[in-house]
């Protein structure tokens, strides 16, 4: 008797954040359960790296040169249906959080919180 076996896949990741050091820190930490598939440093390269990388995940920061994180999240939610955004801030403002979940973002995380909540918040997305 044949046994079909499920196999969980890890999270395909993309990070979109103008500092390397802490692209370089989301990398270290998502690597146990995610595959990490590229980066990018400013908003404006984020819909080609999307495109070409197919990400399941894009982590955000909303403070972005180019094209801000909210328009990128915008631009993002409508070009490929069904990814997942977490959007990164250095401030948990009401006011900010609401605007990025209106603009398409899965979750918000404030920036000194990502070590303690961005796996088990990427886990939480990609179940929903």
């Amino acid at each position: 008797m044949d046994r079909q076996v499920a196999v969980a896949t890890r999270p395909r990741v993309l990070v979109a954040d103008d500092h390397p050091g802490l692209v370089t820190a989301i990398g270290r930490l998502l690597a146990f359960d995610c595959d990490v598939v590229g980066s990018v440093g400013d908003g404006g390269a984020l819909p080609e790296a999307a495109g070409r990388l197919h990400p399941d995940v894009i982590v955000l920061d909303l403070n972005m040169p180019k094209v801000n994180g909210l328009e990128a999240c915008r631009h993002i939610t409508r070009m490929i249906p069904g990814v997942k955004v977490i959007v990164l801030t250095a401030a948990g403002d009401a006011a900010i959080r609401q605007a990025a979940l209106a603009a398409g973002a899965s979750a918000f995380i404030v920036k000194q919180s990502i070590a303690e909540e961005l796996p088990s918040t990427i886990k939480k997305v990609c179940a929903r």
